[in-house]
């Protein structure tokens, strides 16, 4: 069946499928991660996380290492966890999940990219692939967004996931290995404002010196 506009015939098979994928991803919503919100009323879930690092983006960009295409560096965050609607969230800290994460992650995006028109679910892998590798700029600022938002938030809430879960600062400084190769201004911001500040108040444990 087709529809017809005013400017071409409508393929409603494509748009089938294009709300299929737009209705599956509302599970997004559901799945919940271990970073609180600011205020520590409750965890925030992976849309909310993906929303959040996009608007920093479109603030911060300007401090990337590197010049980026700042609405592909949007796009990248806004579908980078998409997977997690089969995949489920790993927490960057669970050594044993992370064990099985890329092989889930893997099966999760050939299941759900699948499911759009070839040419758009195309185009989502790539970004997905792109984010993944860490290779291009914009996959090294999104990389840094990825990585500051949660210490943020965990500064900002009291330490709320690193307390439940024993965090030490040498973790945290393991998680960020690679955060100043997306920006060393917001990375040197994050080590001194969210992780240095946390370690003095107690709310993470410090075993190092930085």
């Amino acid at each position: 069946m087709v529809y017809m506009n005013s400017n071409k015939d409508i393929d409603m098979d494509r748009l089938h499928k294009q709300f299929a994928f737009i209705k599956e991803i509302d599970k997004e919503k559901e799945i919940i991660r271990q970073t609180p919100l600011a205020d520590g009323s409750r965890k925030e879930n992976d849309a909310e996380h993906a929303w959040h690092m996009a608007i920093m983006t479109m603030l911060l960009s300007e401090y990337s290492n590197e010049k980026i295409d700042k609405y592909r560096t949007m796009e990248m965050l806004l579908i980078h966890d998409l997977v997690e609607v089969y995949s489920g969230d790993t927490y960057c800290y669970d050594e044993a999940g992370k064990e099985t994460q890329r092989q889930r992650e893997l099966e999760a995006a050939d299941k759900l990219f699948g499911m759009l028109p070839e040419d758009q679910g195309r185009y989502m892998r790539e970004l997905w692939d792109e984010f993944e590798a860490e290779e291009t700029a914009e996959a090294r600022f999104a990389r840094s967004m990825d990585c500051i938002q949660p210490a943020m938030l965990n500064h900002s809430s009291g330490g709320l996931s690193w307390l439940e879960h024993g965090i030490a600062v040498s973790q945290v400084f393991g998680r960020n290995k690679n955060t100043a190769k997306g920006s060393e201004v917001l990375w040197n911001y994050s080590k001194e404002n969210f992780i240095r500040k946390s370690v003095e108040a107690g709310h993470l444990i410090g075993d190092m010196e930085f």
